[in-house]
């Protein structure tokens, strides 16, 4: 008998009713305002995953003793973000309301607001732990305001002030630094100091995270659509998102703006598929 041709990420094969976790795509890129190809990074972190042992020797456990359902790309409408977030929400919702926790690939960072919406439609006291290089509190860019540029701020106006905790910022406008000092978000800028303390405050409530790959020093990390220089390290980063996973109520989580084209090493591709394969072991 012939088996069905299709590649989801390693040791992720369980039935949707019995998973645990939910991983799917979101293929989408199109406000990206450097350097596309973020919509081919679910896709490549699902094929190099076969370069992988579903064992981790950071945590000692196995993939195979989890029940993780990949689920696939969603198709999305190219030039239409509303649309393309509408889809992405309504992917997430599904998957929550089935008591199930979506861990959503990106695709370039716009598409966390819809599973951020998804989110908070369920849990309304909803917090978010934001690990980036930018900070993406820009009102719009260029005129718009579904613009990954805007993603925390689009976020923002569903949590509203001090729902936002961000890490690993160093870049972004001069405003934008200031709107979050005024109380807007807790903004960490460079690296992860005070996540302990974070957690601890945040205990007991629900939290998504969204991790930008490139909070990451480009050296770790190179392909991606707007690399910033002083970066975190891989270890460093690796660190600090078990952390957010072993000790937040995580409800959902994405990892995003991978872009391979961008690194024809693949280097940067099997980095975010050790990460992916780290955090789903550790929720």
């Amino acid at each position: 008998m012939l088996n069905k041709n299709y590649t989801v990420f390693i040791g992720c094969e369980a039935d949707f009713d019995a998973a645990e976790i939910v991983l799917f795509g979101a293929p989408y890129d199109s406000t990206t305002s450097y350097r596309p190809g973020a919509r081919f990074g679910c896709r490549a972190i699902r094929t190099e995953s076969d370069g992988l042992e579903t064992y981790s020797p950071y945590q000692d456990k196995d993939l195979g003793d989890r029940a993780i359902c990949d689920c696939g790309d969603i198709e999305l409408p190219f030039g239409d973000s509303a649309a393309a977030l509408g889809l992405i929400e309504e992917r997430a919702a599904a998957i929550l309301q089935a008591g199930k926790i979506p861990f959503m690939l990106g695709g370039e960072h716009l598409v966390t607001y819809a599973a951020v919406r998804a989110a908070f439609a369920k849990y309304p006291g909803l917090n978010i732990i934001h690990f980036d290089a930018h900070t993406d509190l820009r009102n719009d860019y260029l005129g718009v305001q579904l613009s990954h540029a805007c993603v925390m701020r689009r976020c923002w106006d569903l949590l509203g002030d001090g729902k936002i905790w961000q890490f690993g910022i160093r870049s972004g406008d001069k405003p934008e630094f200031a709107w979050a000092a005024a109380g807007h978000t807790h903004l960490q800028k460079f690296d992860f100091s005070g996540l302990d303390g974070v957690l601890q405050k945040l205990s007991g409530q629900p939290v998504y995270f969204t991790l930008d790959l490139d909070v990451l020093d480009p050296a770790y990390l190179p392909g991606t659509g707007t690399p910033e220089a002083g970066g975190v390290t891989f270890r460093e980063l690796l660190d600090a998102a078990l952390a957010v996973c072993q000790n937040a109520d995580i409800v959902a989580l994405d990892v995003n703006e991978l872009a391979p084209n961008l690194d024809a090493s693949g280097v940067s591709t099997a980095v975010a598929g050790k990460l992916v394969r780290e955090l789903l072991l550790a929720i």
